[in-house]
């Protein structure tokens, strides 16, 4: 690397952005052949300062991709260090034997940290998740000609240019035009209080005071059940137990073979014992 290339990867500005594309830009770039040499030299000898250079030639390409995603409200710096992050996995990844530039190439790259870095900031909650909902996020805003809803024919022609179903589009354009809520945002009056997502999505199952309270309902509870089960005789026990205590219950036939009555005879024995059962939970 020259002297004058040294002096200016060293004096980048990192506080200002315009600064920062105004260095970028006097960088000087390469030809096709000394980008392939430079890529040689990473493949075979991992030579860092090759790679460097081929990253520094372009980052005022990155710039001019990060810029196009300016409509999405998030801040340029932070769209062009997404991108030059695509463009050193792009650089570490170039084959020299290619008959292609390194631009060709890099583009898919910076594009793709770019779009992950908007799909996890452009809402709090991810919008998309899937392959067709990532194409359908930034195709759509592209294909809308105007702010309102998409009509029935929009959405069939954007469904057909895009690969995806009608009923996916309209999901993504739902998604699209909805905003995100305050959790716990303040509210003048109670009946607003009432509509924030604290006031109906609060998760009391490990609230300490609600574990003390079902372990207490729950020991009250066994204990009614086994005095109530006592009050039963020991064949009607038996059965109930077995039939719906237990791990492994048996079938009604295996208590007739057992105890050599029919199967109907134990269905009229466990009817009767739950009968009895139910009047003595109520009792208790």
């Amino acid at each position: 690397m020259n002297t004058a290339l040294k002096k200016l990867e060293l004096s980048l500005p990192m506080g200002s952005l315009q600064a920062y594309v105004q260095a970028v830009n006097q960088v000087p770039m390469l030809s096709a052949e000394e980008e392939r040499e430079l890529a040689v030299r990473l493949q075979r000898y991992d030579d860092v300062d090759a790679a460097r250079r081929l990253v520094l030639a372009h980052l005022r390409f990155v710039v001019r991709v990060a810029r196009g995603y300016r409509g999405y409200g998030l801040p340029e710096a932070d769209l062009i260090q997404e991108g030059n992050i695509g463009l050193m996995k792009a650089v570490r990844r170039f084959d020299p034997t290619l008959e292609v530039r390194l631009v060709s190439f890099a583009i898919h790259w910076i594009r793709a940290e770019i779009h992950e870095y908007i799909l996890r900031n452009w809402r709090i909650v991810k919008i998309a998740t899937t392959k067709a909902q990532r194409k359908l996020f930034f195709n759509l805003r592209k294909t809308r000609t105007h702010l309102g809803w998409l009509s029935r024919d929009e959405v069939k022609q954007v469904a057909d240019d895009l690969g995806v179903s009608t009923a996916q589009v309209l999901e993504m354009e739902a998604r699209l035009n909805a905003h995100d809520a305050a959790f716990d945002g303040e509210v003048d009056d109670d009946e607003g209080a009432r509509r924030m997502p604290a006031a109906y999505l609060e998760d009391h199952r490990y609230e300490p005071a609600a574990g003390v309270e079902d372990a207490d309902w729950e020991s009250a509870s066994n204990k009614r059940l086994s005095a109530a089960m006592q009050t039963l005789d020991s064949r009607s026990r038996d059965i109930l137990a077995r039939r719906w205590l237990e791990e492994k219950k048996s079938t009604l036939q295996e208590l007739g073979d057992e105890y050599g009555v029919s199967a109907e005879r134990i269905r009229q024995l466990e009817r009767n014992a739950m009968q009895k059962l139910k009047a003595n939970l109520l009792e208790a």
